[in-house]
């Protein structure tokens, strides 16, 4: 018996500093470090704490939801609806447009230019919408994190106000793995031939990230605006009144300085289609 007793304690005295240590280097959340270090490393949680946290997100099935004119009259809601992850872009809204476009969000991708479009509804995005997983892109400037990234501050200030609210920035390093696939794909160096990359780009790159299968809805192909008998519509669903799609895109397509090469990048996605589990709807493509 006293053998056995001494056996358990010696035991004890064993296991007392490993499950000190472990509960030392638990994280807030519950998770270990093993745990915390996993997802997707170039998608880095904004919070005042100071601990680093990588998105961590993967679907079966993703929709991605373009914020194109395309989407009038699609008629996809109920359709987008049924697909576990639902990825949407900017400040593009669901209220008023569900018939076509759906009403849940999953993600949305925004570019630090509309960051403040969704400050200035910051009660709907961040507090009724609380349970969508926001991942912003911009240039270093604007998200450095030593008090001077003006972008970075303000989601610092939404993600102090709504604790609640997950909100990621694309890391540095994963901006310029994008340029590098631009490159890759396309030849050309995106910082010399003066162009930048689009919402939808980072948007692509995320949803291949962590999704299985992808369904896109309501992005032209590279050639749609080239044919005679394209359809008319508006740059955005909710702006009916702006430029058209087509007239938007080649502009932009051949500025000299400052433009998104939408048009190249569409010839990108449809490289992509073939090796990932891609498919566009409304309109569809003959890849």
């Amino acid at each position: 018996m006293k053998s056995l007793m001494l056996r358990w304690l010696c035991l004890l005295s064993l296991s007392l500093p490993l499950l000190f240590w472990f509960g030392h280097v638990m994280t807030r959340d519950g998770s270990s470090p093993a745990v915390r270090s996993t997802g997707l490393r170039g998608y880095t949680r904004i919070t005042p704490v100071r601990m680093e946290q990588f998105l961590d997100m993967h679907c079966s099935q993703c929709a991605l939801v373009s914020s194109s004119g395309q989407m009038i009259g699609a008629g996809a809601g109920e359709e987008i609806d049924k697909i576990r992850c639902v990825i949407r872009m900017n400040n593009a809204p669901t209220q008023g447009y569900e018939r076509d476009v759906g009403n849940r969000t999953s993600v949305r991708v925004v570019s630090h230019t509309s960051v403040p479009l969704l400050v200035k509804n910051e009660h709907y995005y961040f507090q009724e919408s609380a349970d969508t997983t926001y991942v912003v892109w911009g240039p270093d400037r604007n998200m450095r994190q030593d008090g001077k990234g003006r972008t970075f501050n303000t989601l610092l200030r939404i993600a102090m106000k709504y604790p609640d609210v997950r909100i990621y920035a694309v890391t540095k390093e994963k901006i310029q793995y994008c340029d590098s696939v631009f490159q890759n794909e396309t030849g050309k160096n995106r910082m010399k031939t003066g162009a930048f990359l689009s919402t939808g780009f980072f948007t692509m790159i995320l949803a291949i990230d962590m999704c299985d299968r992808l369904h896109v809805y309501g992005m032209i192909d590279d050639n749609y605006c080239s044919r005679a008998n394209h359809s008319v519509v508006p740059y955005h669903y909710y702006e009916q009144n702006r430029i058209n799609e087509c007239r938007m895109y080649k502009v932009h397509e051949h500025t000299q300085r400052g433009g998104h090469r939408f048009i190249t990048e569409k010839a990108i996605y449809a490289k992509w289609a073939t090796r990932h589990k891609i498919e566009f709807k409304h309109p569809s493509w003959s890849l």
